[in-house]
């Protein structure tokens, strides 16, 4: 497994937000959700020199809404299907725009096994996640990927 290192200001998405709450599946529905009324928010979108959306994300946290890992071995906490945002943004109704903190992190590719394996490369590393993970869409290049914070940024 490829790991690379980010470093990642704090950022905005606005998106469509649920909750392990609402029972299995419910990610899969909050994409559709989002990707469906896509055009809603395009506009707030962050797009590149390309012309390309600069992120697309799975924003994770716990119920706290402190961008902490999800609990009860990283089984119940908050999810948000979105797109990363211009920080002055205002989400529509319907949508939710959560502010991420800035960290530092290890990256993978989401391929399976991806999640126990970097929790191992953490522990093996001396390592402990500052926040929760997130998924990662890159328009550029169409790869997924798994956010794990390292440390926290001021």
């Amino acid at each position: 497994m490829h790991i690379t290192e980010l470093t990642k200001k704090s950022f905005s998405i606005i998106g469509k937000e649920g909750s392990t709450l609402e029972g299995q599946g419910f990610i899969g529905r909050l994409w559709d959700d989002a990707n469906g009324h896509f055009g809603e928010v395009a506009s707030l979108a962050k797009y590149d020199d390309n012309g390309n959306l600069c992120g697309i994300f799975g924003a994770m946290s716990d119920f706290s809404r402190s961008f902490m890992p999800w609990e009860n071995g990283f089984t119940e906490g908050l999810y948000l299907a979105g797109v990363e945002c211009r920080d002055d943004a205002t989400a529509p109704e319907g949508w939710t725009k959560w502010t991420v903190p800035g960290y530092r992190y290890l990256v993978c590719e989401n391929e399976d096994g991806a999640f126990p394996a970097m929790l191992a490369e953490l522990e093996k590393r001396g390592l402990s996640l500052a926040g929760a993970v997130h998924d990662f869409h890159s328009p550029a290049n169409g790869n997924d990927y798994l956010y794990f914070p390292i440390e926290k940024l001021d």
